[in-house]
């Protein structure tokens, strides 16, 4: 025993040991996945925009975490200003959106792709314009002409391969080898203002970290009239309540734990084997089925439960139909009629009748009496027969 505890000893510490090698020699990786989250501080979220945001829109900015069709359901909102950044949303919040502008409201949207049906009812159509891997957005206004920024990682090369006349291009891609492409557009809808970037990776950390970019970012939104903002954004940015989160979020600490469980799952397995216990002898079961049947029987019959019993007479007989006679039975109409009295031969008369209780029993505000119970357990075993 001393001997065999020696052995799972030394094999834990060499283990732990080679984690550890493991842990020290890791080089940190570096996620480039495009999450557009206001937690990350990967190089494509949007950490450093949320923390610069109050500032951008002068402490006039509500970050929403539900949707808008939810939001706007609950309240009613003077003319203000709404920001979408890469999100998915359905096309009922879309929808509730372009209400909002219609009264008054203005829009800007980042986005890569917007579902057809809204960017149809906003007048461009979306499509990949550049496949480089370097571009350069810049603005039309003169205004604003010496200030651009350059996506040298992963641009999504997204813009517009189609806008209406009354569209006004703000924004363009400009490539070496192409002409300028149009990638942020400004559309008058009713009473307000749609504005729509095809690009939004301008505002995730990387970008916005390098000198000068952040310039570009105060340019789009200055388009933006000086009024409360809302910004809807995932609801992804509550803190976890679960207890293990510290741990967990701990690269080391998650990994002594993971060693952890696995030396008690190694311990558990191999003290198991070690120790035979005794086996008791078990007498056989007997078969109760027909005094379990008879007492739930009984039971029904002094209740007096009718109606329950129907109902569940009729789920028996319907679920025969369809296992026996292949029958949909989801519709108790005509046509299941016919199909009933095709395979098993019996009168339409007898047929729809059975049909009647079967329904009268999954009516639970129907009146049912003993004689409805009969009749029906008389009627169904008479077809199945």
């Amino acid at each position: 025993m001393k001997k065999t505890f020696k052995i799972y000893a030394v094999i834990f510490i060499v283990v732990m040991v080679i984690l550890a090698l493991f842990e020290v020699n890791k080089k940190e990786r570096i996620s480039w996945r495009k999450n557009f989250s206001i937690e990350e501080k990967s190089p494509f979220g949007l950490f450093v925009f949320n923390n610069e945001a109050k500032d951008l829109f002068k402490n006039n900015l509500r970050k929403i975490e539900e949707a808008p069709y939810d939001y706007y359901s609950r309240n009613k909102k003077e003319a203000h200003n709404i920001v979408v950044i890469e999100k998915e949303l359905d096309k009922q919040s879309w929808k509730k959106i372009l209400d909002q502008v219609s009264n008054g409201s203005d829009a800007m949207i980042l986005a890569s792709r917007v579902p057809k049906d809204i960017s149809d009812t906003i007048g461009y159509h979306s499509a990949d314009i550049s496949f480089a891997e370097e571009n350069v957005l810049k603005l039309t206004d003169k205004e604003y002409q010496n200030d651009f920024i350059k996506l040298d990682k992963f641009p999504s090369g997204r813009g517009f391969s189609y806008i209406k006349p009354q569209v006004e291009v703000l924004g363009k891609t400009v490539e070496k080898d192409n002409s300028d492409q149009a990638n942020f557009i400004k559309v008058s809808f009713g009473r307000g203002t749609i504005y729509v970037h095809s690009e939004p990776l301008f505002l995730t950390n990387y970008y916005l970290l390098k000198p000068g970019s952040i310039k570009y970012a105060q340019d789009v939104f200055s388009y933006l009239q000086d009024r409360e903002t809302i910004w809807f954004v995932e609801n992804d940015t509550k803190v976890s309540r679960f207890f293990m989160r510290f741990v967990l979020s701990n690269p080391a600490l998650k990994y002594a734990w993971w060693v952890l469980l696995g030396g008690l799952v190694l311990f558990i397995f191999f003290n198991a084997k070690r120790k035979q216990r005794i086996v008791p002898v078990l007498e056989p079961l007997k078969n109760t089925s027909l005094d379990f049947v008879k007492s739930i029987g009984n039971l029904y019959l002094q209740e007096g439960d009718f109606h329950d019993m129907m109902a569940k007479k009729g789920q028996y007989f319907l679920n025969k139909v369809r296992m026996d006679f292949l029958i949909d039975t989801q519709h108790l109409d005509e046509e299941f009629a016919k199909k009933l009295h095709l395979k098993t031969g019996k009168t339409m008369e007898m047929i729809h009748e059975a049909i009647v209780l079967i329904k009268k029993g999954q009516d639970p505000y129907a009146n049912v009496m003993k004689e409805d119970l009969a009749r029906m357990n008389k009627l169904l075993d008479e077809i199945l027969r």
